[in-house]
């Protein structure tokens, strides 16, 4: 009989492994994620509308799609196709375009500063307080017509009172920004006239009234001159410009680039043919040369609902309105909540050849149709900002299932929260947006992706200077310290790795910073399954920092560099796969941006540290020949120096050991520079409270010592009291009677010889206090 193997049996499993669950707009829960093609994933994300700088909503949005992206891809190990569109013809961009046009164009003809000129900046002034600012005025705090200059003093005032204008903001939440509009070109008009009253024309006035008078002459323009514009380069070239910008922001803040960007003036063809399916199905229809999706028809059908992601605002006309633009009209339109699908083109806008006329592709079809392009009738995922959900996203979504003829063109629906700064909502409407390229002027791109991977995606960010410079700033120097710790070690070890003192360093201690990183590990990938839950990711490699920096820092303790490299290696890799590492990432740790590569010139990198040490023996040698009594204390002196100062610049830490051994670091200089001057500051901050509070107990006693000047024998006694409070005295200066000749109550002389006994006190201080200055000048 044959030998054969015993039988084996399968081990049964302790621990099951967690699953990704996404948190899902479409069904407001986390669900598990199932790909629909094996580990392949299909996400479309919607990317900008491109009319202006890129500001810190879009760093939001799009780091932290970034951050989930690199999770799918470099963590889970999805094969992710990511695509993102380009909105490059829009509303928001045919009015901007078009204004920056004509107002360049009205610059560029203004020569001199003149009454027309004036004239037609005071018009435009007038027609934009009447249009604008009077939408936040109370009924009786509007001018008539023609009087809204001698009544702006009025209006200036109520917008200075703060419940007032919170009033205002209340009618129009615009009004803010209207007002400082209106009142900076009013401020520029007056300038003017003056100007013009002293007989001065040039055109250097003439462009300064303009220049601060762009907001309001751009709109003026607009409207009269809007037809005029016909070259549709004016269009096509603001877009390209602040294309280019916002994927140089994009490569600043660290996002990598979609696998496919796409643009909707590429897809017109697509776009007329996904339309005129739309129509074939039922669900569109034309009015005046547009195309409509028919909302009710859509939602009547037995497979299809209308506004998944948020069925409670079918009926808010304000989104409504602004889903649609500026430059559309409602009238005529079968529902409210129809959208346009195709918009004829008026003159002064864009427009492309179809079968309902000349015109352009609405809003939320451009998504639809380049989605549709590359993925077909059905994505994984779909992602963008919490603003898009209604009606963007919904519109989306419905006239996809209208062309596609299917129940579900979205699988899980993403969308990151709102930011706010400091409390307040920021709007590229109001003016009041912080662009990318200020936001990196003050923190570095690590920084703000630390303070985004800080909270959750999808939860609302109150983005803060208290945040940035606490809790942010907290964590980048607890992994910087770290890694510099850990490298600086390993490096010492190495240099020593052939002394081995017959000891295998792996003990109680080091099995147990293993377990903590495999715990930690487990944790880690339970927070990232748990729809991407970064806080707690974060918290779990902050926790395991501590416990190496508890091990490496134990007294008496040789450290077991294996175990210590294994989980540092794994933290830097992890940090690195949410996009936060910097320059090569060849050693351990996350990097630093100012790290250079290759083609190392001996000299130049050997030269400036050799050169302080020769300074530094030099120096020894000078005091060991001189023999002075001091010497010892000068030699540490110059060691002070050669660590405080002039190692400093070289990017070279020394940390003085209890067995006074320095431990060597190599640090970014501006690092330690920095950290020399806020320390420099924070002594001379305590030396200066200190000076502070001795000048306040000097100036206390001065006070003290100039009340005790008076002898208490005459402090009754004018000039030291008002003339008539007392005529009769007894012979220590105490009053015996009142300025009437009344002789004073027992109460009363209770009173006056109290006070009496004090000064007495403080007038022996005070001459003593005298002797000691007048001795103190002697000498």
């Amino acid at each position: 009989m044959a030998l054969r193997q015993p039988e084996w049996n399968l081990p049964p499993r302790q621990i099951d492994k967690p699953v990704l669950k996404i948190f899902n707009s479409l069904t407001k829960t986390k669900t598990e994620f199932i790909p629909i093609d094996g580990s392949h994933v299909k996400w479309y994300n919607c990317g900008p509308t491109v009319y202006d700088a890129s500001h810190m909503g879009h760093a939001r949005n799009y780091v932290t799609q970034d951050i989930l992206r690199r999770i799918m891809s470099d963590y889970f190990g999805y094969d992710v196709h990511f695509v993102m569109n380009v909105t490059d013809i829009d509303d928001k961009i045919i009015v901007r375009a078009r204004q920056n046009h004509l107002f360049s164009q009205f610059r560029n003809s203004a020569t001199t500063l003149s009454a027309d000129l004036l004239s037609q900046v005071s018009e435009a002034w007038e027609s934009y307080v009447r249009e604008n600012v009077f939408k936040g005025l109370p009924d009786e705090e509007k001018p008539s017509r023609g009087e809204e200059e001698v009544r702006w003093p009025r209006i200036a005032e109520l917008a200075r009172d703060q419940s007032r204008k919170l009033e205002c903001l209340k009618r129009d939440e615009k009004f803010d920004m209207h007002f400082t509009a209106a009142n900076r070109t009013l401020a520029a008009i007056e300038a003017a006239r003056h100007t013009l009253s002293a007989n001065q024309s040039s055109g250097d006035t003439a462009l300064r009234l303009i220049d601060e008078s762009r907001d309001i002459l751009a709109s003026s323009l607009d409207k009269k001159l809007q037809h005029t514009v016909t070259d549709q380069s004016v269009f096509r070239s603001l877009a390209a410009y602040w294309e280019g910008r916002f994927f140089k922001d994009m490569e600043r803040l660290r996002v990598r680039y979609p696998d496919t960007v796409t643009r909707v003036t590429e897809y017109v063809p697509e776009v007329i043919e996904f339309v005129q399916g739309i129509i074939k199905n039922g669900y569109g229809y034309e009015l005046e040369n547009s195309v409509y999706f028919d909302t009710g028809a859509f939602d009547s059908s037995d497979r299809h609902d209308y506004a998944k992601l948020e069925p409670w605002s079918k009926g808010n006309r304000e989104l409504l309105a602004e889903g649609e633009g500026v430059l559309s009209s409602t009238s005529g339109r079968r529902s409210a909540s129809d959208f346009a699908l195709w918009k004829a083109s008026k003159p002064g806008e864009p427009s492309w050849p179809s079968p309902w006329g000349p015109g352009r592709p609405g809003w939320h079809i451009e998504c639809s149709v380049m989605a549709s392009a590359i993925f077909g009738d059905r994505m994984d995922i779909h992602s963008g900002g919490i603003d898009l959900a209604f009606p963007h996203h919904d519109n989306e979504m419905a006239q996809s299932e209208a062309y596609h003829e299917c129940d579900a063109w979205v699988n899980y629906f993403i969308h990151t929260g709102h930011l706010h700064i400091e409390g307040l909502k920021m709007s590229k409407s109001l003016k009041n947006f912080i662009t990318i390229d200020e936001i990196l002027q003050r923190f570095t791109a690590r920084q703000l992706r630390l303070a985004f991977l800080a909270q959750l995606w999808n939860a609302k960010i109150d983005f803060s200077e208290s945040m940035m410079t606490g809790e942010v700033k907290s964590l980048e120097v607890t992994f910087n310290n770290f890694f510099t710790n850990v490298r600086a070690i390993i490096s010492q070890a190495r240099a020593h790795e052939d002394q081995s003192d017959g000891d295998h360093c792996y003990n109680d201690a080091e099995r147990e910073l293993m377990k903590s990183l495999y715990d930690s590990k487990t944790a880690f990938r339970a927070a990232l399954c748990d729809s991407f839950n970064t806080p707690e990711a974060l918290k779990v490699i902050r926790d395991l920092v501590s416990r190496i920096n508890i091990y490496i820092n134990s007294p008496g303790k040789k450290a077991n560099i294996s175990v210590v490299e294994q989980s540092a290696t794994w933290i830097g890799d992890m940090l690195r796969m949410f996009g936060l590492g910097e320059g090569q990432a060849s050693e351990i740790g996350w990097g630093q941006e100012d790290e250079g590569a290759g083609g190392v010139n001996r000299e130049e990198t050997l030269m400036p540290y050799l050169r302080v040490l020769s300074s530094f023996r030099d120096g020894v040698r000078q005091l060991a020949i001189a023999k002075n009594d001091d010497a010892l204390k000068e030699i540490l002196k110059l060691c002070d120096k050669l660590r405080d100062d002039d190692l400093v610049s070289l990017g070279v830490a020394l940390d003085d050991q209890e067995d006074g051994k320095a431990l060597v670091k190599l640090v970014s200089p501006a690092e330690l520079i920095k950290a020399r001057e806020e320390k420099r500051l924070k002594l001379d901050a305590q030396a200066a409270k200190k000076a502070a509070a001795a000048e306040e107990v000097r100036q206390k006693r001065l006070a003290k010592m100039e009340k005790g000047r008076v002898p208490p024998e005459e402090m009754f006694r004018p000039p030291n009291v008002p003339e008539g409070t007392y005529i009769r005295w007894d012979e220590y200066g105490l009053p015996t009677a009142t300025g009437s000749g009344e002789e004073l109550s027992k109460n009363q002389q209770k009173r006056v010889r109290k006070e009496w006994d004090g000064q007495k006190k403080l007038h022996e201080e005070f001459l003593a206090w005298k002797k000691e200055q007048e001795s103190a000048a002697g000498s």
